[in-house]
């Protein structure tokens, strides 16, 4: 799991050079403080102005229902692993959601020129 990165993969990097040709400027793993016990979250990437927080999730590690897969060997470790990672995901969600924040989440397999679509749209119609 070292190879593993937390920034910088593939598809994060993809969506943010659509939207940086779109014209739009943002924050790369800023830290947000949300919750009751106030501790940083660290969307993919950020939109402070318009408190728009994104996540690009890999398909692996956040159980995509269409792509996600089940390892067949240590499956008890490797299932409870996995949805310590969506449960974490729904907490943040609604975390940032309470801070008055926008949450998007974008899978890894979509399309990010698209993606980019989408959260340029949602930013013109935050304005």
């Amino acid at each position: 799991m070292k190879g593993n990165r937390r920034r910088d993969t593939e598809p994060e990097k993809k969506l943010r050079s659509a939207l940086f040709a779109m014209g739009l400027r943002f924050r790369v793993d800023q830290p947000i403080k949300a919750g009751e016990d106030n501790r940083p979250i660290r969307p993919d990437i950020v939109f402070p102005r318009a408190k728009l927080a994104v996540f690009v999730d890999g398909c692996f590690w956040h159980r995509c229902p269409v792509h996600g897969t089940r390892p067949s060997r240590n499956r008890q470790y490797w299932d409870a692993k996995l949805q310590r990672n969506v449960d974490r995901d729904r907490r943040y969600d609604e975390m940032l959601s309470k801070a008055d924040w926008v949450v998007l989440r974008v899978w890894e397999h979509e399309d990010m020129i698209r993606a980019a679509e989408r959260i340029s749209a949602f930013l013109r119609e935050a304005s």
